[in-house]
């Protein structure tokens, strides 16, 4: 675990790094700057991507950084890049394609996107692959080594989630999968800025290394191979960057098995600096946007309970622990920015109270980031499908986009974000 040290002034600005600029652990909260931190940050996948020069939108970037940080949102967590790029509902253009070569365009918008983020002090935590289809991620390393082509479920009847998730649970035991993931994980941690010329393991604006998006075991029988492959990981990450924190971009509960013991052993590598949990109510069944009087309640009610059972679990590893996806649709699940966000806005509520209080007891819970910050993107096809070359939105590209977005017109939500931040302060 990263621990707070003593640092020489005088030193640490001759090299132009001061190693309390870096965020750090110390017992169960976040250090940065010296100082406590909490906060309320957000998704924003597409950073990166948005910062390439050739594929992006670099002046809707600095805008939109501009708006979050006028909003206190000075946290996000931004994927590395796609693999593959090679089917419908996947992000394109990909980073990675085919494996082992590089898009040096996306290298820099990642470049870009990192040295954008510095100038506004803010810090991001990037994740390094992705457990689903819509990046590529593990399946597209299975497909790339020999398993057959991946069963996308958006793209054929046949391809079930179950049987997506079944291809995907062989990749903690694909030897040349693993090798792969671990030479990206090498090379893009080694990597220095071109727009900074600071290597990634000096950027203090880099938060963390998260291992994945929402990486999960499947099955009790797949525990060891799972949990053999996320050590491993981690071991190398910590090998590479001892100034940067580590996370793993677990779910909790909802991707092990439903067990939170089984959450808590996967995660007790000590170099594993803090543990995340993420919430989805509509996914999960809880809340009907049809019949939203009726459902929201016991929504938040089902959320707060899931909150606590997963601080009671950070306590027992030690660890600060981080609500790192959340989201909720609009009225009626519409795609519109004009469409209500009342419903959101309560779910909402509940965690950044739950922060603020967190805050002032000095307990385990850090941080939340929202999913997520789609700023002045719009869903602009009929049930919002994203095509290859549409203003990216917060919603990866197979799920309607708008669906879960916070965009810049939605005052309340923002407005009710930056009060919150400044009761962190």
């Amino acid at each position: 675990m990263k621990k707070i040290v003593p640092i020489l002034f005088c030193f640490a600005a001759s090299l132009n790094i001061s190693a309390q600029s870096f965020i750090t652990v110390k017992g169960n909260q976040f250090i940065r700057n010296g100082n406590p931190y909490y906060y309320i940050g957000a998704n924003y996948w597409y950073g990166a991507i948005l910062g390439s020069k050739k594929y992006g939108d670099r002046d809707r970037l600095q805008r939109e950084l501009d708006q979050m940080q006028q909003n206190g949102i000075n946290n996000l967590r931004v994927l590395v890049g796609a693999e593959g790029g090679l089917y419908d509902y996947t992000v394109t253009p990909a980073l990675q394609n085919p494996q082992g070569e590089y898009n040096l365009e996306l290298l820099d918008g990642l470049d870009y996107f990192l040295s954008e983020v510095g100038k506004r002090k803010m810090n991001v935590v990037l994740y390094l692959t992705n457990n689903w289809e819509w990046s590529g991620g593990m399946s597209q390393y299975l497909e790339w080594n020999g398993y057959g082509e991946i069963p996308n479920p958006n793209t054929k009847p046949e391809n079930t989630w179950s049987k997506f998730m079944d291809y995907v649970s062989k990749f903690h035991s694909c030897v040349p999968c693993k090798v792969a993931l671990e030479n990206h994980i090498k090379f893009i941690i080694s990597r220095a800025n071109n727009y900074t010329s600071k290597k990634y393991t000096d950027d203090s604006a880099i938060m963390a290394w998260q291992v994945a998006n929402e990486p999960r075991i499947f099955t009790k029988d797949n525990e060891i191979a799972f949990t053999g492959w996320l050590n491993s990981v981690v071991d190398l990450i910590d090998s590479i960057d001892k100034n940067h924190l580590i996370c793993t971009g677990s779910e909790g509960s909802a991707g092990s098995n439903e067990d939170l013991a089984t959450y808590e052993r996967t995660h007790s590598n000590p170099k594993i600096d803090y543990v995340t949990m993420h919430i989805w109510p509509k996914n999960w069944g809880w809340y009907k946007a049809d019949d939203a009087a009726a459902t929201l309640p016991g929504t938040i009610e089902k959320a707060s309970e899931y909150i606590e059972q997963h601080i009671k679990s950070a306590k027992n590893l030690k660890k600060p622990i981080v609500i790192e996806e959340f989201g909720l649709p609009r009225e009626n699940e519409s795609l519109l920015p004009s469409a209500t966000t009342i419903n959101r806005d309560k779910l909402y509520k509940m965690f950044f109270e739950r922060i603020v209080k967190s805050k002032k007891n000095k307990d385990f819970l850090a941080g939340v980031n929202f999913w997520g910050y789609g700023g002045e993107g719009k869903a602009v096809n009929e049930k919002g499908k994203w095509n290859a070359g549409d203003a990216f939105t917060a919603d990866p590209p197979q799920e309607p986009q708008g669906l879960n977005t916070v965009f810049y017109s939605d005052k309340s939500t923002l407005q009710m974000i930056k009060e919150y931040n400044l009761k962190l302060k």
